[in-house]
């Protein structure tokens, strides 16, 4: 559905009065901003052959921030109006008191754009969307008698952002994102098993309802859930695992990548807090963050303080060299910030957070991997997964996995968990790939109850003294 061009100042706001009442919020300040925002989103669902929910949900509103410290005054509505922004100023100033601060430099100015800045929701009429999904369920259920359910879900959004600065720069960025999933159940002898697949990321519709594209889909979904349905129970124990390239990227993003944030490492929480310039990780391991793929669903052309996103190494060669860094965190650790401001909506206080993290490649064959892989566990898929950042300590379970011993890939397992710490296990890489990937288009990242999303990646790797849980003795 078709809608005007994002214009807030134009329509709710005078641009002159909201900067004026921005600089009375951030008078005595050292930084702060007004963050505005339209997004609207269309989910549909169509599961067990019928439709089970299409819906639209649109939303507006402002952010206002005034920081001075380590404290900030954050204030929001949904309503952009006058009379709300001069009620948003009153709160964020409580933040600032009498203080004296001078604001700090403003963003750097760019012109990047990574991605389209069309809505994707308009990129096919409804009812060509409910005919692809209808399509999927059927073509799905004819690839193997079975199959008992199919579950696909299109989903297509978009959001335009402005951001006022106190020093007058408006900055604006519009970003869509599409994504198609498809979940298959099957059955055999009463033993039901699933297997799902998706992707998407900051692109429009037609290459996701594509016949070809949404046909290997439905294929993967299958063959995931037909190796579940045999698998067996997963050995316990301590033992060497290794991890396919791509998605098993979230394990890094978790025990590795959030513990690199920051605030984290400002207030010397994080496991890799005061390690700058020393050894994290096995020679080899390279570690980067990067917000400029083009496409990507982890990708911000400018993130949410106005800073153009970066490619950011944070270890090289297995050398601690960089932090993830929004304006506040970055200016009292004395660096520059590095475009990872991020919120989950204007109603959202912005912080330090991921956008694509991944390791680069290596020189070892994929295969040659797994065959050094004596007795252990080569996990391709994974669920969900937490981690402790003041130590490290992460929890993954695996949903799809291979038993592997004498360097041979053996049965399917089922239940099998990965557990170990960040630190301990970037230092336990044994083996680096040729085959880097990034994920296919499907995280999403939580910290402190906000949501955003992100891109994983990795090689290949082979990773000692993992312990594994699963319910074989």
């Amino acid at each position: 559905m078709p809608d005007a061009p994002f214009r807030p100042f134009e329509t709710a706001l005078d641009q002159d009065q909201a900067l004026a009442q921005l600089r009375a919020a951030v008078a005595g300040a050292d930084d702060g901003e007004l963050f505005l925002e339209r997004r609207r989103s269309e989910v549909i669902s169509f599961d067990d052959g019928r439709v089970r929910t299409a819906s639209y949900d649109a939303s507006e509103g402002f952010g206002l921030r005034a920081v001075r410290g380590e404290t900030a005054g954050y204030a929001h509505s949904t309503e952009i109006s006058e009379a709300a922004l001069r009620r948003a100023v009153q709160t964020a100033r409580l933040a600032v008191g009498d203080g004296g601060g001078s604001l700090a430099d403003a963003p750097m100015a760019t012109n990047q754009r990574l991605y389209t800045d069309e809505n994707p929701m308009e990129g096919a009429a409804f009812p060509v969307k409910i005919d692809t999904l209808r399509e999927i369920d059927a073509f799905a259920r004819g690839l193997d008698a079975r199959v008992v359910q199919v579950s696909a879900t299109l989903a297509a959004s978009i959001q335009e952002v402005e951001i006022l600065r106190p020093e007058g720069t408006l900055v604006r960025d519009v970003r869509p994102m599409t994504r198609l999933n498809v979940a298959v159940i099957v059955e055999e002898n009463g033993r039901r098993e699933t297997g799902s697949m998706g992707g998407g990321g900051r692109i429009g519709l037609d290459g996701l309802i594509a016949r070809d594209h949404w046909q290997r889909a439905a294929r993967e979904a299958l063959r995931i859930a037909l190796v579940n349905l045999e698998a067996v129970p997963a050995p316990a124990g301590e033992m060497d695992v290794a991890l396919g390239a791509g998605w098993p990227g979230i394990l890094l993003h978790e025990a590795v990548g959030h513990g690199l944030e920051g605030d984290f490492n400002r207030k010397k929480t994080s496991a890799f807090a005061e390690l700058m310039g020393q050894r994290v990780a096995s020679k080899g391991v390279t570690v980067l963050d990067d917000g400029t793929i083009p496409d990507r669903r982890g990708s911000i052309s400018v993130d949410d303080e106005g800073t153009p996103s970066g490619k950011n190494v944070l270890i090289e060669d297995g050398i601690l060299v960089g932090y993830m860094q929004d304006r506040q965190n970055a200016r009292l650790m004395g660096v520059r910030p590095t475009g990872n401001g991020r919120r989950q909506s204007h109603a959202h206080i912005p912080m330090p957070r991921m956008t694509n993290t991944y390791m680069l490649g290596g020189q070892a064959d994929p295969a040659d991997i797994v065959a050094e892989l004596k007795d252990g566990i080569y996990a391709v898929g994974f669920g969900g997964g937490q981690v402790d950042i003041t130590n490290g300590k992460f929890v993954f379970s695996c949903t799809e996995a291979y038993r592997v011993q004498n360097g041979k890939i053996g049965a399917p397992v089922k239940g099998a968990t990965l557990i170990g710490d960040g630190p301990a296990a970037m230092r336990q890489i044994k083996a680096i790939g040729n085959d880097m990937a990034l994920d296919p288009g499907i995280g999403n990242c939580g910290k402190q109850g906000q949501w955003v999303p992100v891109g994983v990646g990795q090689p290949t790797l082979l990773m000692g003294g993992l312990t594994v849980g699963g319910s074989a003795a």
